[in-house]
């Protein structure tokens, strides 16, 4: 966009149009006390060499992940990203590419979606994924609305030890009156059994439950599977794509829809986004599926190409038609997904997901022997985990980051209920010294 000044002349002639006298009359809707009736208080110009400088020094204000060590998660985790991703991310080809709409100069893209596409399939069982969207909270809410229009039925079951953000998402999604969401409690940081299985009946389109759960548990989704497939319920399963390494995949637990926040794989914390939604499900409810879906086929010479096989949104289709709007997926940042899987490889992840574990449980364990912290829940948990610290959080994680870490987050925060409790993450970049590190520290307040 280009910005051509106006002439007094020109700027009159233009009010006139509109039928004001001035530009003050444009804003005669706004309060006074709503305006701002002084010059804007910039500072004053500067040449290049000295505002590089001051641009340097207001990035330098900035903790980062590279001058703090983070002990930080609940849905964006700093994992180390291979040299290859960026690379690959920033050739112009994909860094500047819209929507491939026109196959016949998209087959660079769409066959990188296609890849990525066939890589989430691999990782969660499912038969069939889309082409991503926006982050794993609106790919959850669109769970929902899928299983909906797949039952027919109008309640949806949610978990109270999903992500709150992701609960919230949902809620605003059928604020419209698409569906009636209720929480089920939590105990012990998962889904509470009889909680569940007294709110099921047949008039549930889906039970939807996070394992990992926002506290780092696991579910038992194999139970929770049968008593929600018992009442004709579908199961919507929401993963860590980096765990997937080394669990059974949702499809093995008997999730009918999968979704994950793809942001581990591959893609930078970045001030909180852009995330990746991943989505995927059974074969037999490809057509209710929302967002697009590149598929390999071949031209009238046999020749391999890839083409936009599903785009069902209203853009496309027809309104009553459409299965969702959402109006574009993350192709970047699921680019870089797949970049990052294929760098890594199956064996590579697993490694990743390990080293996690184990990090966090002998992290957790040390933690608990400091005397500071206790264990707030007997469930097994992944690379994430919920201790109760015994003193005043708020005071620990401003004397911790003096002491150059971020630790974790104070779940006081999300609700009144949770004070005192916070949520550590562990990820392969945490070594051995920071943590050890890190316990001295944090033992010695």
């Amino acid at each position: 966009m280009r910005f051509i000044p106006v002439t007094c002349e020109e700027r009159a002639e233009m009010l006139a149009v509109v039928g004001v006298d001035s530009v003050e009359e444009l804003f005669a809707d706004l309060p006074e006390d709503a305006r701002l009736a002084r010059p804007l208080a910039l500072p004053e110009p500067m040449g290049e060499v000295e505002l590089a400088a001051h641009l340097r020094g207001l990035a330098a204000r900035n903790a980062d992940s590279e001058g703090v060590v983070s002990f930080l998660g609940a849905g964006c985790y700093d994992h180390y990203i291979p040299a290859i991703v960026d690379a690959v991310v920033s050739k112009p080809a994909f860094f500047t590419a819209y929507t491939p709409y026109q196959p016949e100069v998209s087959q660079g893209t769409l066959q990188a979606i296609y890849e990525y596409q066939s890589m989430v399939c691999q990782l969660t069982g499912m038969e069939v994924a889309n082409a991503s969207m926006y982050d794993g909270a609106t790919a959850f809410a669109e769970a929902a609305l899928m299983a909906v229009r797949i039952t027919k039925r109008r309640r949806v079951l949610v978990s109270g030890a999903v992500h709150p953000e992701w609960l919230e998402t949902l809620r605003t999604y059928v604020e419209g009156g698409a569906a009636v969401v209720e929480a089920v409690q939590s105990r012990e940081g998962v889904t509470e059994a009889k909680a569940l299985t007294s709110a099921l009946a047949d008039d549930v389109a889906a039970v939807m439950v996070a394992s990992p759960t926002f506290f780092g548990t696991l579910e038992d989704v194999p139970a929770i599977a049968a008593a929600t497939h018992s009442a004709g319920a579908l199961l919507v399963l929401g993963a860590n794509p980096i765990l997937l390494g080394v669990l059974e995949s949702p499809a093995a637990q008997g999730a009918d829809i999968a979704v994950a926040e793809g942001q581990p794989l591959g893609n930078p914390m970045s001030f909180g986004g852009p995330g990746l939604g991943m989505f995927a499900c059974r074969q037999e409810h490809l057509r209710q599926m929302p967002g697009r879906v590149a598929g390999r086929t071949v031209d009238v010479d046999g020749r391999p190409g890839f083409v936009l096989t599903f785009s069902t949104r209203e853009q496309h289709i027809r309104r009553e038609k459409a299965t969702s709007n959402i109006c574009s997926n993350h192709a970047l940042n699921a680019l870089a997904a797949a970049v990052y899987l294929s760098a890594v490889g199956s064996e590579g992840l697993a490694g990743i997901a390990r080293s996690c574990i184990s990090k966090a449980h002998y992290f957790a364990d040390a933690l608990v022997a400091t005397g500071r912290f206790a264990r707030e829940f007997a469930a097994p948990f992944g690379h994430e985990f919920t201790l109760r610290y015994r003193g005043d959080v708020a005071a620990m994680q401003s004397a911790m980051l003096e002491r150059g870490f971020l630790a974790g987050l104070d779940l006081g925060r999300t609700s009144s209920d949770l004070a005192g409790l916070v949520l550590f993450a562990v990820t392969e970049k945490r070594t051995r010294v920071e943590i050890d590190r890190f316990v001295a520290e944090v033992g010695a307040l």
